[in-house]
């Protein structure tokens, strides 16, 4: 079967207020998800997560146009969604052919991912999690496997895309979804530099806490008092403190150091949290200017100040 694409869309003769085309559904991106029982589905399911989709799991093959007509009336987040099914929906419908097809006559371009690997390494992963095979009754691994191997065949068939995990790791079969539906920017880590106030507590979420109390604090400067880190004067005072510059260049290096890496691992979102006593002064400043070095350095970072205002 080849591989779904969007041509050119066919006037529908629905248009918007300003007379502009409305949606139509091939502009929903609909992608659905099956395979084998232990080849991966739940990791493709959340990198799926990761890029941007609403992921509806476990979801009756029967209800596929349902759900496909629902993402496309709801638009915004839900034009984007993953629908996964595994061999309990097919308790309800055995023909999932026949539901992809009902998707594409009305007009949507499903993608469809077969998640497969081999027996024994099926097998060694159930037996790592001490787990049965859902088809498998009173027989072996083995035997659940054969069956279900039998009863997807045909949406085996059916897929665009088939991706065998028996020599993939989970970051791995992460990263090959991601190539494949998240585009560059979705896979890109985005970092928030959080600025607070040590006697309001730490940032629970918090990936990397900076110490700002070793500067001279500008809440003794009455001028500068009122102000705020975001403020040219506060901050020009900040920063041309001695040691400052070399505090902020040293997490920014840091920061560099480990982007690369925590990409590979699938994080996603990063938090450095820099604090100083009030979270209104020193912190606000250096985490400003640590933002601004991060996105020249081309990493997507952006200044957020939990407890500016809390005085």
């Amino acid at each position: 079967m080849s591989e779904a694409r969007t041509g050119d869309l066919v006037p529908t003769g629905r248009e918007t207020a300003v007379g502009q085309p409305a949606p139509t559904e091939a502009e929903t991106t609909l992608v659905v998800v099956t395979g084998l029982s232990g080849g991966g589905r739940s990791t493709v399911a959340r990198a799926l997560e990761n890029v941007g989709y609403y992921v509806v799991d476990n979801l009756p093959q029967a209800l596929l146009l349902d759900m496909a007509e629902l993402a496309f009336k709801a638009g915004g987040a839900a034009r984007r969604t993953a629908m996964v099914l595994d061999v309990r929906s097919r308790a309800f419908s055995t023909d999932l052919a026949g539901a992809i097809r009902e998707l594409r006559e009305r007009g949507f371009q499903p993608r469809v991912v077969f998640v497969d690997a081999d027996d024994d390494v099926l097998i060694r992963r159930f037996e790592s999690v001490r787990r049965s095979h859902p088809l498998q009754g009173d027989g072996r691994l083995a035997d659940g496997i054969a069956v279900e191997r039998a009863l997807l065949e045909e949406a085996r068939d059916q897929a665009d895309v088939i991706i065998d995990t028996s020599h993939l790791n989970v970051n791995q079969l992460r990263r090959r979804v991601e190539e494949l539906f998240g585009g560059e920017d979705a896979r890109r880590l985005r970092i928030t530099v959080l600025s607070f106030g040590f006697k309001y507590g730490l940032p629970p979420d918090a990936d990397f806490v900076m110490d700002a109390r070793f500067l001279p604090n500008p809440y003794w400067v009455p001028e500068l008092r009122e102000h705020t880190g975001r403020e040219e004067a506060v901050s020009a005072y900040v920063l041309g403190q001695e040691g400052a510059d070399a505090f902020v260049a040293g997490y920014a290096d840091l920061v560099n150091a480990t982007t690369a890496g925590f990409e590979r691992e699938g994080k996603r979102y990063l938090t450095v949290a820099v604090g100083c006593t009030g979270g209104k002064h020193r912190s606000v400043a250096i985490a400003e200017e640590l933002a601004a070095r991060l996105r020249q350095s081309g990493i997507a970072a952006n200044a957020q100040h939990r407890d500016l205002g809390r005085e």
